[in-house]
């Protein structure tokens, strides 16, 4: 009798509510440290990346209709799809070389940043908002307002748990988001829009592309109707390339060199702009 063999999973993209597989139908195989095929994962192309943009546009302009209170709601039933799917992506990043102690501690404390940035949604206009002492009759007031499309590009050593705090921190400011995800943890970045697809986030408001970043990130940072790129842990190299490409379209850029430790309501704000207006007094 011949044995079984097993069928081996394919990841999808996650693009505009779906989970398509690349245009180009490019997949790359996914191996443990003892070269052993454990999967694959689709090699987004240009064309996703584009098609990528032209979904968080639409989904942009429901997620910033949508109450902070809704989003926040949003955000803590990701947490609850995350916490309950734990053991799924335990296995995944032991699959990608994770030791199942450091895959468990990434995963909680993933869980635990979603519902961190789920509690700031709704204050975060609070807390950065003013109102501004002005010398003529009128009230001035600066409000918070998300900067838009923002791309997200991890580098080579980001942790699940960053990679999760990096959309957190997006979506928290009202903002649509592109997540880059690379080559290192494809799987686990893959299945986590299945979680996003579950949590009621409305579709387009977040796309995740898998595959090297090499023909991606130049696009990402000439693309006009991305307003913003926050980098996490990027190489010195690719780094500079963004940030020379994309002085052309005068986008919002953000790198952080350094996984980071807890959350923070500051590191939403990196993706808000600050909206002034002026009334009339007794008018």
């Amino acid at each position: 009798m011949v044995d079984r063999i097993a069928v081996k999973k394919t990841y999808k993209l996650y693009i505009n509510g779906a989970f398509p597989r690349s245009e180009s139908g490019q997949v790359a195989p996914c191996k443990n440290r003892k070269g052993q095929h454990v999967a694959s994962y689709c090699r987004a192309s240009r064309k996703d990346l584009r098609d990528a943009v032209t979904a968080c546009q639409g989904g942009l302009v429901k997620w910033k209709a949508a109450t902070p209170y809704l989003r926040g709601q949003i955000l803590y039933r990701a947490a609850e799809m995350l916490e309950d799917r734990s053991s799924q992506f335990v296995e995944e990043l032991q699959l990608q070389d994770l030791t199942r102690a450091a895959a468990r501690k990434e995963v909680v404390k993933a869980v635990d940043r979603l519902v961190h940035y789920a509690g700031w949604t709704d204050k975060v206009g609070s807390l950065f908002s003013t109102v501004n002492p002005v010398a003529s009759p009128h009230f001035c007031f600066t409000v918070p307002e998300p900067t838009g499309v923002v791309a997200i590009l991890l580098g080579p050593q980001t942790g699940f748990a960053a990679m999760v705090d990096s959309v957190a921190r997006i979506l928290a400011g009202g903002n649509a988001a592109i997540l880059l995800a690379g080559t290192h943890l494809p799987l686990s970045a893959s299945t986590l829009g299945e979680i996003w697809h579950t949590s009621d986030l409305p579709g387009g408001t977040l796309n995740i592309l898998t595959g090297p970043l090499n023909d991606l990130s130049p696009v990402a940072a000439s693309h006009r109707a991305i307003d913003g790129i926050l980098g996490l842990q990027l190489e010195d190299e690719r780094e500079k390339s963004i940030q020379e490409t994309a002085s052309d379209s005068l986008k919002r850029l953000r790198f952080i060199h350094e996984e980071p430790s807890t959350g923070s309501p500051y590191a939403i704000r990196d993706f808000l702009e600050m909206k002034t207006t002026w009334h009339p007094v007794g008018i």
